[in-house]
């Protein structure tokens, strides 16, 4: 295991770098933010002065509406991590099992242990093909990180259906769907839909998210969270944000041209693993991944150390930015 804090970057956890002056390509956040942000933040100042309407209506409408599902299934929380904790602490007991995909997002072993339960690693392009009925809990993440793989929604729901069968909660991580135009699985009986808008809409500070869920486990989840878990500036820009259509198509061809753009000339440099996320997974091959790292700070840039992912030990990371910034990270990593 490789610590975030190497290289003679400030790494904050699971990439992204606090120093202003460095270009970012550690984190998968969207370089724009949707028009009009800033005045609804004031906007939203004037109404901290009191505590939240809890039922955070305006906001549970705008989710159901950007996912596909009733308000009354969206559960608000401070961010996507936020979530899955909270959908792993309310399924999952000590002495249990959870199946959990690498390489991919390392808190989800970090929530499972932290419940006193066994963590079951599986390959992530096999996670579908095991058998979740010894497991309380199967763990998706879709696409996947780091490698920006997806999962066909048809194969997806037949393994919900086999989950259900067995009494086994799925617990889809959608953090980068919005990237896509595949559907979500928010709505699905027996599954668990955590959602993130820090990266699609370029506000990883303003900590919001929400979860999915049907039925009797939708109001487990909603019984657990806390009281006015989302601040109103939160609640109102996220509820903003979740509307701006146009931005979002917008951002989705713009990350699937310059992703594509960006892996052409990255071929024959390194191993590229075909991606549906904003972002790359890079072999290194002969060159240290060290070497690599060092060269692209000199340049006043970051990517990410992907040997902190279970079963990377030659690998980088790096986000799709805007076009200039992606042509200087790309002249970089050509040059190593």
């Amino acid at each position: 295991m490789h610590p975030e804090s190497t290289r003679g970057v400030d790494r904050v956890p699971h990439g992204g770098c606090s120093d202003p002056s460095i270009t970012d390509f550690s984190a998968n956040v969207n370089p724009r933010t949707p028009p009009g942000v800033a005045g609804v933040y004031e906007g939203a100042l004037a109404q901290s002065k009191r505590y939240p309407a809890d039922d955070y209506a305006r906001y549970r409408n705008a989710a159901g509406e950007y996912v596909g599902c009733p308000p009354g299934e969206v559960v608000p929380t401070p961010g996507g991590l936020a979530g899955i904790r909270l959908a792993i602490e309310t399924v999952v007991d000590r002495g249990d099992s959870v199946l959990v995909p690498y390489p991919s997002f390392g808190e989800y072993a970090r929530e499972v242990r932290l419940q006193g339960a066994e963590v079951e690693f599986v390959p992530h392009d096999g996670l579908l093909d095991c058998d979740p009925g010894e497991h309380a809990m199967a763990v998706v993440c879709n696409p996947n990180n780091p490698t920006g793989t997806i999962y066909e929604a048809d194969d997806l729901l037949e393994f919900l259906a086999r989950c259900r069968r067995a009494d086994t909660v799925l617990l889809v991580d959608e953090a980068f769907l919005g990237f896509t135009d595949r559907p979500s699985m928010a709505g699905q009986a027996g599954a668990v839909v955590a959602r993130s808008l820090t990266k699609l809409f370029g506000l990883p500070g303003l900590r919001a998210g929400f979860l999915v869920a049907t039925g009797d486990l939708g109001e487990r989840l909603e019984l657990g969270r806390q009281a006015w878990n989302l601040g109103t500036p939160a609640a109102e820009v996220g509820a903003h944000c979740m509307g701006q259509r146009e931005f979002v198509e917008a951002t989705r061809e713009r990350v699937r041209t310059e992703r594509a753009r960006m892996a052409e000339r990255l071929e024959g440099h390194y191993d590229v693993t075909p991606s549906r996320a904003p972002f790359l997974l890079l072999d290194t091959g002969a060159r240290s991944v060290d070497r690599v790292l060092d060269r692209v700070h000199e340049e006043e840039l970051t990517i990410r150390d992907a040997r902190s992912f279970r079963g990377l030990d030659s690998h980088v990371r790096v986000a799709v930015r805007a076009r200039r910034e992606n042509d200087r990270l790309l002249d970089v990593l050509c040059d190593v």
